[in-house]
Protein backbone atom coordinates (compact mmCIF):
# COMPACT_ATOMS: atom_id res chain seq x y z
CA UNK A 1 0.00 0.00 0.00
CA UNK A 2 2.64 2.50 1.18
CA UNK A 3 4.46 0.94 -2.25
CA UNK A 4 1.83 2.35 -4.21
CA UNK A 5 1.35 5.44 -2.30
CA UNK A 6 4.57 6.68 -3.09
CA UNK A 7 4.51 5.76 -7.16
CA UNK A 8 0.90 7.37 -7.45
CA UNK A 9 3.07 10.54 -5.70
CA UNK A 10 5.97 9.85 -8.05
CA UNK A 11 3.92 9.91 -11.39
CA UNK A 12 2.00 13.27 -10.23
CA UNK A 13 5.24 15.17 -9.19
CA UNK A 14 6.32 13.71 -13.00
CA UNK A 15 3.49 15.12 -14.78
CA UNK A 16 3.44 18.17 -13.28
CA UNK A 17 4.25 21.42 -15.13
CA UNK A 18 6.92 24.35 -14.29
CA UNK A 19 5.08 26.81 -12.19
CA UNK A 20 4.44 29.88 -14.87
CA UNK A 21 4.63 33.59 -14.32
CA UNK A 22 2.50 36.02 -16.31
CA UNK A 23 2.72 39.66 -17.16
CA UNK A 24 0.10 42.24 -18.55
CA UNK A 25 0.16 44.63 -21.12
CA UNK A 26 0.17 48.57 -21.34
CA UNK A 27 -2.99 50.41 -19.95
CA UNK A 28 -4.04 46.65 -18.08
CA UNK A 29 -3.82 44.67 -15.21
CA UNK A 30 -3.55 41.27 -14.15
CA UNK A 31 -6.98 40.96 -14.83
CA UNK A 32 -7.29 41.50 -18.36
CA UNK A 33 -5.07 38.03 -18.37
CA UNK A 34 -7.24 35.80 -16.41
CA UNK A 35 -8.66 34.23 -19.51
CA UNK A 36 -5.44 32.69 -20.02
CA UNK A 37 -4.98 31.86 -16.40
CA UNK A 38 -8.29 29.81 -16.44
CA UNK A 39 -6.89 28.05 -19.65
CA UNK A 40 -3.52 26.91 -18.62
CA UNK A 41 -4.93 25.60 -15.34
CA UNK A 42 -7.70 24.06 -16.82
CA UNK A 43 -5.42 21.89 -19.70
CA UNK A 44 -2.16 21.89 -17.75
CA UNK A 45 -3.47 20.62 -14.24
CA UNK A 46 -1.94 21.34 -11.09
CA UNK A 47 0.01 24.09 -12.49
CA UNK A 48 1.03 27.13 -10.13
CA UNK A 49 -0.08 30.34 -11.83
CA UNK A 50 1.42 33.60 -10.54
CA UNK A 51 -0.44 36.63 -12.69
CA UNK A 52 1.48 39.45 -12.04
CA UNK A 53 -0.80 42.88 -10.79
CA UNK A 54 2.25 45.65 -10.74
CA UNK A 55 1.67 48.65 -12.40
CA UNK A 56 -1.72 48.53 -13.51
CA UNK A 57 -3.42 51.20 -15.78
CA UNK A 58 -1.98 54.18 -16.01
CA UNK A 59 0.80 52.62 -13.80
CA UNK A 60 2.44 50.60 -16.96
CA UNK A 61 3.31 54.01 -18.46
CA UNK A 62 5.52 54.61 -15.48
CA UNK A 63 10.02 54.74 -16.47
CA UNK A 64 10.56 50.92 -18.24
CA UNK A 65 13.54 50.78 -15.48
CA UNK A 66 11.33 51.27 -12.44
CA UNK A 67 8.99 48.49 -13.29
CA UNK A 68 11.72 46.29 -14.49
CA UNK A 69 13.12 46.52 -10.99
CA UNK A 70 10.16 45.18 -9.58
CA UNK A 71 9.43 42.84 -12.11
CA UNK A 72 12.70 41.16 -11.52
CA UNK A 73 12.70 41.00 -7.64
CA UNK A 74 9.05 39.63 -8.58
CA UNK A 75 10.54 36.88 -10.40
CA UNK A 76 13.32 36.43 -8.15
CA UNK A 77 11.15 35.66 -5.57
CA UNK A 78 9.08 33.41 -7.23
CA UNK A 79 12.34 31.76 -8.31
CA UNK A 80 12.97 30.83 -4.90
CA UNK A 81 10.13 29.27 -4.49
CA UNK A 82 10.65 26.78 -6.81
CA UNK A 83 14.05 26.13 -7.37
CA UNK A 84 13.13 23.07 -9.90
CA UNK A 85 12.45 26.20 -12.47
CA UNK A 86 9.36 28.84 -13.67
CA UNK A 87 7.93 29.92 -17.05
CA UNK A 88 7.41 33.27 -17.75
CA UNK A 89 5.35 34.23 -20.47
CA UNK A 90 5.00 38.16 -21.12
CA UNK A 91 2.30 40.01 -23.66
CA UNK A 92 2.62 43.18 -25.57
CA UNK A 93 4.54 45.52 -23.18
CA UNK A 94 4.80 43.60 -20.41
CA UNK A 95 6.92 40.77 -22.73
CA UNK A 96 9.55 43.31 -23.32
CA UNK A 97 9.50 44.45 -19.59
CA UNK A 98 10.12 40.69 -18.55
CA UNK A 99 12.55 40.10 -21.01
CA UNK A 100 14.46 42.76 -19.57
CA UNK A 101 13.93 41.66 -15.93
CA UNK A 102 15.10 38.19 -17.03
CA UNK A 103 18.16 39.74 -18.23
CA UNK A 104 19.05 41.65 -15.17
CA UNK A 105 18.89 38.32 -13.67
CA UNK A 106 22.17 36.32 -14.75
CA UNK A 107 21.55 33.54 -12.16
CA UNK A 108 18.04 32.85 -13.13
CA UNK A 109 16.01 30.10 -13.06
CA UNK A 110 13.61 30.88 -16.04
CA UNK A 111 13.02 27.64 -18.60
CA UNK A 112 10.93 28.69 -20.60
CA UNK A 113 10.27 32.93 -22.04
CA UNK A 114 7.24 33.18 -24.12
CA UNK A 115 7.40 36.83 -25.81
CA UNK A 116 3.38 36.93 -26.53
CA UNK A 117 3.27 39.94 -29.06
CA UNK A 118 5.99 41.98 -27.42
CA UNK A 119 7.78 45.11 -29.20
CA UNK A 120 11.15 43.18 -28.68
CA UNK A 121 12.85 45.11 -31.40
CA UNK A 122 11.07 48.94 -30.34
CA UNK A 123 7.90 50.39 -31.71
CA UNK A 124 7.03 52.93 -34.15
CA UNK A 125 3.76 53.35 -35.68
CA UNK A 126 0.68 55.89 -35.03
CA UNK A 127 -1.90 52.95 -34.72
CA UNK A 128 -0.57 52.15 -31.44
CA UNK A 129 0.65 55.31 -30.54
CA UNK A 130 -3.05 56.79 -30.67
CA UNK A 131 -4.06 54.61 -27.74
CA UNK A 132 -1.97 56.38 -25.11
CA UNK A 133 -1.29 59.56 -26.84
CA UNK A 134 -4.16 60.78 -29.24
CA UNK A 135 -2.02 63.57 -30.10
CA UNK A 136 0.69 62.52 -31.14
CA UNK A 137 2.20 61.95 -34.73
CA UNK A 138 4.76 59.04 -35.01
CA UNK A 139 6.58 61.18 -37.66
CA UNK A 140 6.80 63.89 -34.24
CA UNK A 141 6.95 61.72 -31.08
CA UNK A 142 10.68 61.63 -30.77
CA UNK A 143 10.52 65.00 -29.97
CA UNK A 144 9.03 64.04 -26.71
CA UNK A 145 10.41 60.48 -26.49
CA UNK A 146 13.99 61.61 -27.06
CA UNK A 147 13.96 63.95 -24.10
CA UNK A 148 13.96 63.46 -19.98
CA UNK A 149 10.45 64.11 -19.55
CA UNK A 150 10.20 61.36 -22.58
CA UNK A 151 11.96 58.87 -21.20
CA UNK A 152 9.76 58.47 -18.19
CA UNK A 153 7.35 56.42 -19.73
CA UNK A 154 7.84 53.24 -20.52
CA UNK A 155 7.02 54.09 -24.17
CA UNK A 156 9.49 56.54 -24.40
CA UNK A 157 12.15 53.74 -23.48
CA UNK A 158 11.11 51.45 -26.63
CA UNK A 159 10.03 54.25 -29.17
CA UNK A 160 12.72 53.31 -31.64
CA UNK A 161 12.07 55.97 -34.64
CA UNK A 162 14.05 54.49 -37.76
CA UNK A 163 14.69 58.23 -38.93
CA UNK A 164 16.25 59.40 -35.75
CA UNK A 165 18.69 56.41 -35.27
CA UNK A 166 21.43 58.68 -33.79
CA UNK A 167 19.11 60.37 -31.55
CA UNK A 168 17.53 56.79 -29.92
CA UNK A 169 20.68 55.86 -29.35
CA UNK A 170 21.97 59.18 -27.78
CA UNK A 171 18.59 59.84 -25.74
CA UNK A 172 17.06 55.99 -24.90
CA UNK A 173 17.80 54.81 -21.69
CA UNK A 174 16.16 51.43 -22.01
CA UNK A 175 15.63 49.13 -25.45
CA UNK A 176 19.12 50.12 -27.31
CA UNK A 177 20.43 49.23 -23.27
CA UNK A 178 18.61 45.62 -23.12
CA UNK A 179 19.34 45.02 -26.58
CA UNK A 180 23.39 45.79 -25.96
CA UNK A 181 23.18 48.50 -28.97
CA UNK A 182 24.90 50.37 -26.28
CA UNK A 183 27.45 48.88 -24.73
CA UNK A 184 26.95 49.66 -20.77
CA UNK A 185 28.83 47.40 -17.34
CA UNK A 186 25.72 45.15 -17.87
CA UNK A 187 26.03 43.95 -21.25
CA UNK A 188 27.58 40.66 -20.61
CA UNK A 189 25.28 39.70 -17.47
CA UNK A 190 22.29 41.21 -20.08
CA UNK A 191 23.58 38.44 -22.71
CA UNK A 192 23.76 35.81 -19.76
CA UNK A 193 20.46 35.99 -18.50
CA UNK A 194 19.47 35.44 -22.23
CA UNK A 195 21.42 33.03 -23.32
CA UNK A 196 20.28 30.84 -20.19
CA UNK A 197 16.88 30.09 -21.36
CA UNK A 198 16.31 26.62 -22.03
CA UNK A 199 13.54 27.98 -24.56
CA UNK A 200 12.42 31.17 -26.08
CA UNK A 201 9.33 31.42 -28.05
CA UNK A 202 8.56 34.73 -29.85
CA UNK A 203 5.28 34.94 -31.11
CA UNK A 204 3.42 37.81 -33.12
CA UNK A 205 1.60 37.84 -36.70
CA UNK A 206 0.52 40.09 -39.53
CA UNK A 207 -2.38 41.03 -38.47
CA UNK A 208 -2.06 42.01 -34.67
CA UNK A 209 -2.53 45.70 -36.06
CA UNK A 210 -0.64 47.74 -32.68
CA UNK A 211 2.84 46.41 -32.90
CA UNK A 212 4.29 48.16 -35.43
CA UNK A 213 5.97 46.60 -36.93
CA UNK A 214 4.40 43.46 -36.06
CA UNK A 215 7.59 41.69 -36.84
CA UNK A 216 9.28 43.49 -34.06
CA UNK A 217 7.86 40.86 -31.90
CA UNK A 218 10.35 38.75 -33.63
CA UNK A 219 13.50 41.46 -33.15
CA UNK A 220 12.62 42.44 -36.81
CA UNK A 221 12.89 45.85 -37.61
CA UNK A 222 12.59 48.88 -40.18
CA UNK A 223 15.51 50.31 -42.11
CA UNK A 224 15.46 53.86 -43.02
CA UNK A 225 13.28 53.07 -45.77
CA UNK A 226 10.95 51.77 -43.50
CA UNK A 227 11.57 48.27 -44.96
CA UNK A 228 11.55 45.36 -42.41
CA UNK A 229 15.34 43.93 -42.06
CA UNK A 230 14.37 39.81 -40.99
CA UNK A 231 15.81 39.65 -37.27
CA UNK A 232 18.70 37.20 -38.60
CA UNK A 233 20.01 39.80 -40.98
CA UNK A 234 20.07 42.47 -38.05
CA UNK A 235 23.19 43.26 -36.05
CA UNK A 236 21.52 42.13 -33.21
CA UNK A 237 21.10 38.46 -34.09
CA UNK A 238 24.64 38.58 -37.07
CA UNK A 239 26.53 39.78 -33.49
CA UNK A 240 25.17 37.78 -31.14
CA UNK A 241 24.68 40.83 -29.38
CA UNK A 242 22.09 39.27 -26.37
CA UNK A 243 22.65 35.75 -27.50
CA UNK A 244 19.56 34.67 -29.94
CA UNK A 245 22.32 33.11 -32.78
CA UNK A 246 23.50 30.89 -29.99
CA UNK A 247 19.83 30.35 -29.16
CA UNK A 248 18.61 29.49 -32.35
CA UNK A 249 22.26 27.43 -33.12
CA UNK A 250 21.62 25.51 -29.42
CA UNK A 251 17.73 24.91 -31.02
CA UNK A 252 16.67 26.87 -28.79
CA UNK A 253 14.81 29.99 -30.14
CA UNK A 254 11.39 29.36 -31.51
CA UNK A 255 9.35 31.70 -33.82
CA UNK A 256 6.07 31.79 -34.19
CA UNK A 257 4.08 33.84 -37.15
CA UNK A 258 -0.01 33.16 -36.73
CA UNK A 259 -1.96 35.32 -38.81
CA UNK A 260 -5.41 36.71 -38.53
CA UNK A 261 -4.75 37.07 -35.02
CA UNK A 262 -5.20 40.87 -33.79
CA UNK A 263 -3.31 42.33 -30.77
CA UNK A 264 -6.30 41.94 -28.40
CA UNK A 265 -6.90 38.16 -28.92
CA UNK A 266 -3.85 36.70 -28.58
CA UNK A 267 -4.66 35.88 -24.69
CA UNK A 268 -8.59 36.12 -24.66
CA UNK A 269 -8.70 33.51 -27.94
CA UNK A 270 -8.80 29.91 -26.54
CA UNK A 271 -7.79 28.55 -29.90
CA UNK A 272 -4.97 30.77 -30.37
CA UNK A 273 -3.80 30.25 -26.75
CA UNK A 274 -4.21 26.23 -27.13
CA UNK A 275 -1.48 26.51 -30.56
CA UNK A 276 0.68 29.16 -29.34
CA UNK A 277 0.95 28.76 -25.83
CA UNK A 278 0.21 25.77 -23.81
CA UNK A 279 2.05 23.60 -26.22
CA UNK A 280 5.32 25.54 -25.14
CA UNK A 281 4.74 25.46 -21.02
CA UNK A 282 5.83 22.33 -20.04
Amino acid sequence: MRLRLLLAVFVCFADAYRPVVILHGILSGADSMDFLVREIEELHRGTIVYNCDKFSGWYSLENAWRQVEQIRDYLSDVGKKHPEGINVLGYSQGGLLARAAIQSLPDHNVKTFISLSSPQAGQYGTSFLHLIFPDLAAKTAFELFYTTVGQHTSVGGYWNDPHKQSLYLKYSEFLPLINNEKQSSNSTSFKMGMVRLSKLVMVGGPNDDVITPWQSSHFAYYDEDLDVIPFNKRKLFTDDLIGTRTLQEAGKLIIIVKPHVHHLAWHTNRAVIHQVILPYLD
